[in-house]
């Protein structure tokens, strides 16, 4: 009895030390870092898998970089100029919220409404976010179309 007792107590313990926020901390450090776009694409709301456009940075927006620390701060730097000559246009900073259940990513920066993503990929390398406002019907089918965004290291 005694032995099923110590069992059920170290179970328990074990069950209760694994906690979402293990899986949290995880995700927030593969999010750390400095991304740049990769690409845009508009998606079909009716299949959610038809590209309706893509835009590949060029120019000096190539180096517009998207970054995040693990204290919930974030920072966008665009880059603008001729040529080679890209100088800082701006560099807007606020925090984010993520929930890794939902892959709900909400970016607040300063002095601006809250912004909902969905982060449909993220590994060390390569993150992909889904945008949850402001999305409207882009290919005329009177159904919502969704703007993708993927960020490479």
């Amino acid at each position: 009895m005694k032995k099923q007792l110590l069992l059920f107590a170290f179970s328990a313990l074990a069950l209760t030390s694994c906690s979402d926020d293990d899986i949290q901390g995880y995700e927030v450090d593969m999010m750390k870092g400095d991304w740049k776009i990769s690409k845009r694409e508009v998606i079909s709301g009716k299949d959610d898998k038809t590209v309706i456009s893509t835009d590949t940075p060029t120019g000096c927006s190539v180096k517009n970089n998207l970054e995040f620390r693990t204290d919930y701060y974030t920072s966008y730097t665009t880059y603008g100029g001729v040529g080679a000559d890209c100088q800082v246009n701006s560099k807007i900073e606020g925090t984010y919220d993520y929930d890794t259940e939902t892959k709900d990513l909400t970016i607040k920066y300063v002095n601006d409404s809250p912004r909902k993503y969905r982060i449909v990929i993220l590994t060390s390398s390569e993150m992909r976010i889904k945008q949850m406002y402001d999305n409207i019907d882009q290919n005329g089918d009177t159904v919502v179309d969704a703007e993708y965004v993927s960020y490479k290291r």
